[in-house]
């Protein structure tokens, strides 16, 4: 059995790819929360400024960005 280590930190700023399956803000996403596995990728809860909820995105959905894009 393999074991998946996330890639990402919480508090890091990250982009969602944009997918056509996925109705999403863009901008900027900021690591809120940490996922279990799905079996085959790691998870991770995000949340943009410009929604009122959180998502759960796999680990391949994201690309880091530098830490002072997302500000409060």
């Amino acid at each position: 059995m393999t074991s998946l280590t996330h890639k990402f930190k919480v508090g890091q700023t990250v982009e969602l790819i944009p997918s056509i399956s996925r109705s999403a803000a863009s901008g900027h996403y900021q690591i809120v929360g940490l996922r279990p596995t799905d079996g085959e990728s790691v998870q991770y809860c995000i949340k943009s400024r410009s929604e009122a909820h959180e998502r759960v995105v796999a680990e391949g959905d994201l690309t880091l960005l530098p830490p002072q894009v997302f500000k409060d």
